[in-house]
């Protein structure tokens, strides 16, 4: 979700101008979200690697 098309409720204006204190908080909290997620995706990928890394061993181990 993006904030490119959200509408202020408190000063009716585009979030994504963060005119009032209530358009910059959302504008935050939306892209905050966003960066929430990679740390859980490069967890996943270690994880990954590291069964690869086992199923590579054992075949050829």
């Amino acid at each position: 979700m993006s904030c490119e098309h959200l509408i202020c409720a408190q000063c009716s204006n585009p979030v994504v101008e963060g005119r009032c204190p209530t358009c910059r908080e959302a504008r935050s909290e939306l892209h905050r979200h966003g960066l929430s997620g990679s740390p859980v995706l490069v967890l996943a990928g270690l994880v990954a690697l590291l069964f690869a890394a086992l199923v590579l061993q054992r075949v050829y181990g």
